[in-house]
């Protein structure tokens, strides 16, 4: 019995019922609240208030639970930090007493109440402005309780897990004070579990789950779509005469060279005979490395012919090969067919978890495919060179910039480049935006006054700046509540430019930085990136046409014909 409990008894005295305190129920009760550090339960409220703040996008209950569990997980380990700097500061060794029942009880009261209102209030009311700007669903009532369950759990995981881990440098603290002195030997089971922690995430579990990630997506990429049939076309990759056989391809690459415009649709378009476009692609299985894939690649356009075409498209992939299809169609309608795209498969994994493992890869295949491409059209006489233009979207934006160093080497090699929805790690992106132009906000920067690079939300600002816009163009398309641009460590600490300017189009006023808060919150928002419709978060397609024809100035083409073409696109 301990010296609470015999203080109880001794308090009622002998044969007397035990009050409703000292039952066992709430003696574990009391047991569970003195072993949780006040201040980490303060905070840990409040940043699960403040979790319910506006973020880039309309997010459902389960990444809100998620989000809110995080973020009072992380209140509660800054606020148990605190408490240790100021005890050790203080050469306290034990912690201070636990506050009493009547203390808790208002925490607790507190703590409810501000929570229903943080929910019910003030997040439904963002959320509704948010979906009534965007065109989506409204939330209905069980997404509230939903919320709240989902961020118990992800909190009561989050301190379980916590607690373990601390438990586990007691254990070594302890031991280790047989040899050491007793703030050492804290010093040191802190550093080995770190390390250890370190060891398994980056050596043993990562490794694991990245196994077993390629491991599943390999089959998928294995299984091809429903309406995707073999090629006939000797002008396509996996058809007779190819380099690369069908199967090859990848789910990805098979949907890419087995859809598109016919010559019939392109001619009814354009009221002009057409011409079959020509369309090259390299899967993982087509070859055995990078290198190797875009030198079959390469190879494999020169024998479609693909050279003599008007215009070559030199398109670098998300991870397993997905093209927006908007792209790659947009160019076969200006130019009636009279063109030749070439892109070719780095990874399995889709483009998040590419964006987070195989960047090198993305880096690497980029380089070279455009090289491999570059070296025969560098061969040819200049008059019979075809346009040469580069693009791609998310990672593949990274991937297609990955030739490049500057917005000017991006010209000086090209006759134009379009990268849609990038991210934070492309380099000749972050490099025009952090030298932009005084006056123009970083969710829309405007560099050397839109000489070489124009940067656009809608197809209107592929005239801003009202300003000379050389022949060889470049076109960033981003949106201002996409995610995937602007997610970035950075966001734990660091506050944004983003939200330190006026508020993009699609972004509430009210949309602020917390730490840690933020990151979380972005973070959530890039898992439905591209539940939005077009022109916000990471959904593009009818500004698409419009970039490609500022950047290609196809002969004839008007805005007219463009808004003809944008009902007949999709993105996959």
């Amino acid at each position: 019995m301990s010296a609470t409990d015999t203080q109880d008894v001794t308090d009622n005295g002998p044969g007397t019922p035990p009050t409703p305190d000292s039952t066992p129920s709430s003696s574990r009760l009391r047991g569970l609240l003195a072993r949780l550090e006040f201040t980490g339960v303060i905070l840990a409220v409040i940043f699960a208030w403040l979790s319910a703040t506006p973020s880039l996008l309309p997010r459902g209950p389960l990444f809100q639970g998620v989000v809110t569990g995080g973020s009072a997980a992380i209140g509660y380990l800054l606020g148990v930090f605190a408490a240790w700097i100021v005890r050790y500061l203080l050469s306290r060794e034990t912690r201070w007493p636990s506050p009493g029942p009547r203390v808790w009880a208002v925490t607790g009261i507190v703590a409810i109440v501000g929570t229903v209102i943080m929910v019910i209030f003030w997040y439904s009311d963002w959320q509704h402005d948010i979906r009534e700007l965007m065109g989506v669903e409204q939330l209905s009532w069980w997404a509230y309780p939903t919320i709240i369950v989902v961020a118990v759990v992800v909190f009561v995981i989050l301190m379980a897990l916590g607690r373990g881990w601390a438990a586990l440098i007691r254990w070594i603290g302890a031991g280790s004070r047989r040899i050491m002195p007793p703030r050492v030997a804290r010093v040191v089971a802190a550093s080995i579990v770190v390390l250890v922690t370190v060891f398994l995430v980056n050596g043993v579990i990562v490794d694991y789950s990245m196994r077993a990630l390629n491991s599943a997506f390999a089959a998928a990429n294995g299984e091809t779509h429903a309406d995707t049939n073999p090629t006939t076309s000797q002008l396509r990759s996996g058809g007779p005469g190819s380099l690369v056989s069908w199967d090859s391809l990848g789910r990805q690459g098979r949907t890419f060279i087995g859809t598109g415009p016919t010559t019939e649709q392109l001619a009814a378009f354009n009221k002009a005979p057409a011409v079959e476009p020509i369309r090259v692609f390299t899967g993982l299985d087509s070859a055995d490395d990078v290198y190797d894939r875009a030198e079959l690649a390469a190879r494999e356009l020169e024998r479609t012919g693909g050279l003599k075409r008007k215009v070559v498209a030199i398109g670098s992939t998300t991870g397993s090969g997905w093209i927006n299809r908007s792209a790659v169609d947009s160019i076969e309608y200006m130019f009636n067919g009279d063109t030749a795209t070439v892109s070719m498969q780095y990874s399995f994994l889709p483009s998040w978890l590419s964006f987070l493992a195989d960047q090198d890869r993305a880096r690497k295949a980029g380089l070279a495919l455009f090289e491999a491409v570059d070296e025969r059209i560098r061969a040819m006489p200049l008059n019979e060179r075809p346009k040469v233009v580069v693009f791609g979207e998310s990672l593949g934006s990274f991937a297609g910039e990955s030739a490049f160093g500057t917005i000017p080497s991006i010209t000086a090699r090209t006759n134009g480049a379009l990268f849609v929805g990038p991210t934070f790690s492309n380099t000749v992106w972050n490099d025009a935006t952090a030298n932009r132009d005084d006056g123009s906000p970083q969710w829309l920067p405007i560099f050397n006054n839109g000489a070489k690079v124009r940067f656009v939300a809608d197809p209107s600002d592929l005239k801003r700046p009202d300003a000379p816009w050389d022949k060889d163009r470049v076109v960033y398309l981003q949106h201002a509540s996409d995610p995937i641009t602007w997610w970035s460590p950075r966001l734990l600490l660091n506050k944004p430019d983003w939200l330190t300017e006026k508020r993009g189009r699609d972004v509430l006023p009210s949309t602020r930085w917390i730490p840690f808060v933020t990151f979380l919150q972005v973070s959530a928002d890039m898992a439905v990136s591209t539940n939005v419709p077009d022109g916000h978060g990471h959904t593009f397609l009818a500004a698409v046409p419009y970039a490609w024809a500022q950047i290609l100035q196809p002969p004839g083409w008007t805005d007219e014909k463009t808004a003809a073409l944008v009902p007949l696109l999709t993105r996959s």
